[in-house]
């Protein structure tokens, strides 16, 4: 009696290309991270290289940092306005972006150079690896940086403006009130780290002394 073997779905590389499908779009939709997503997070380690070969396809890389925590995905292009001379096979220029550029205002920039600086203040202290700052921290951080204002209430609305859109931007976190204490307290994600390095923070520093003088010398005439 001959026996027959009868073909059997194979469940662990269905099962593969199903969590590999659910990394993906979640990478598409934003950042991946940790401690807030790990099941996600878990999937992504484990299929990281199969993930990069995709994203390869897509005109993407896959910015993964295991001691942050985070990841997600940047056009390999992203710099080929600012470097059309040089070539790179390996990247077709007429590929339409994924990962739209968006410019920001100065405030918005120079809010997320202010919560960079501190992040690095806060890591050469140790302890603690989580940065929160309350909304009057924040406030206080970047106004002295703005012009005067004869109506402090617009000042503050346009600031609490600027904080909503690095929110958006996905750089800070809104935490949860609790009943004992109803200040509003938001996280700086370590991200930003990957977004505004110590090279760009020290250039920025020298131009930010600059324009800290000239609003002195304004707010004095």
């Amino acid at each position: 009696m001959n026996a027959t073997i009868e073909n059997v779905p194979d469940n662990t590389s269905q099962s593969n290309s199903a969590n590999l499908s659910s990394v993906i779009v979640n990478l598409l939709k934003g950042v991946t991270y940790q401690d807030t997503d790990p099941s996600h997070w878990k999937r992504l380690i484990s299929l990281q290289s199969r993930v990069r070969e995709y994203a390869t396809v897509l005109g993407l890389e896959l910015i993964l940092d295991e001691s942050e925590g985070y990841a997600f995905f940047r056009s390999r292009n992203l710099d080929a306005d600012d470097n059309s001379d040089k070539e790179d096979s390996s990247v077709d220029q007429t590929t339409p972006r994924l990962i739209a550029r968006r410019p920001l205002s100065f405030p918005v920039s120079l809010l997320l150079a202010l919560l960079r600086k501190k992040l690095a203040e806060f890591d050469a202290g140790g302890g603690e690896t989580r940065l929160i700052l309350s909304r009057e921290e924040i406030i206080d951080l970047i106004r002295i940086f703005l012009p005067d204002s004869s109506n402090e209430a617009k000042l503050v609305d346009k600031i609490d403006q600027h904080i909503n859109k690095v929110v958006e931007l996905g750089f800070l976190r809104r935490l949860k009130q609790n009943s004992t204490n109803q200040m509003k307290h938001y996280e700086v994600r370590r991200i930003l780290k990957a977004f505004v390095d110590t090279q760009w923070l020290v250039e920025f520093d020298l131009k930010l002394e600059q324009y800290k003088q000239h609003l002195i010398a304004k707010n004095n005439a």
